[in-house]
């Protein structure tokens, strides 16, 4: 009999534990590690771990992410704005809105590297206009972590590292979702 070798899902592992939807839950899974880590490195190093790591956009191009966040300038004179993508537009895909409703949090924490990463003080997460629930369930999310102190001023207490993020909702069309209409 040959048997498959079990692959380790690392994204999804939690989802089916409805307590990793929340704040405590996520936190006790060893939620906002990254973050906590990103905190005590420059943003250059950030870049850097994120190419050599060969971490991919999840969506049709699977574009490096490194190389994406490397294309902002390090110094600015304007405010830097973050944006990720949550429309989902690909046919019969759903890893967008599973990972909105079971693991909110992961998007946040996300969202606080690349924002690190990048020098940007401001983010938004674009979602569908037909998520209603994963809106709401975002929105949620995003309360607590401001109460908490894992977005706004002072991210994670460090003084200079400051994060606004604002969930958008889509208008419905396709063209919404693609990277120059956002």
């Amino acid at each position: 009999m040959i048997t498959e070798p079990r692959i380790k899902s690392y994204l999804s592992e939690h989802y089916g534990n409805d307590t990793y939807r929340t704040l405590d839950g996520y936190l006790a899974n060893g939620g906002f590690a990254g973050l906590r880590r990103a905190l005590t490195l420059e943003p250059a190093e950030i870049v850097q771990m994120v190419k050599d790591s060969g971490l991919r956009g999840r969506g049709g191009a699977g574009f490096p992410a490194g190389l994406k966040w490397s294309f902002m300038p390090a110094s600015a004179e304007r405010t830097k704005v973050l944006v990720a993508n949550g429309d989902e537009s690909e046919p019969g895909s759903f890893k967008d809105r599973l990972i909105m409703e079971r693991g909110p949090f992961q998007i946040i924490e996300g969202i606080a590297i690349a924002a690190r990463a990048t020098g940007s003080t401001k983010a938004y997460l674009y979602i569908r206009g037909e998520y209603a629930h994963p809106a709401r369930v975002m929105e949620q999310a995003i309360e607590q972590a401001y109460a908490a102190g894992w977005l706004g001023q002072g991210i994670g207490r460090k003084k200079g590292f400051d994060l606004d993020l604002y969930v958008h909702r889509g208008a419905g069309a396709y063209i919404c979702g693609e990277e120059t209409g956002l």
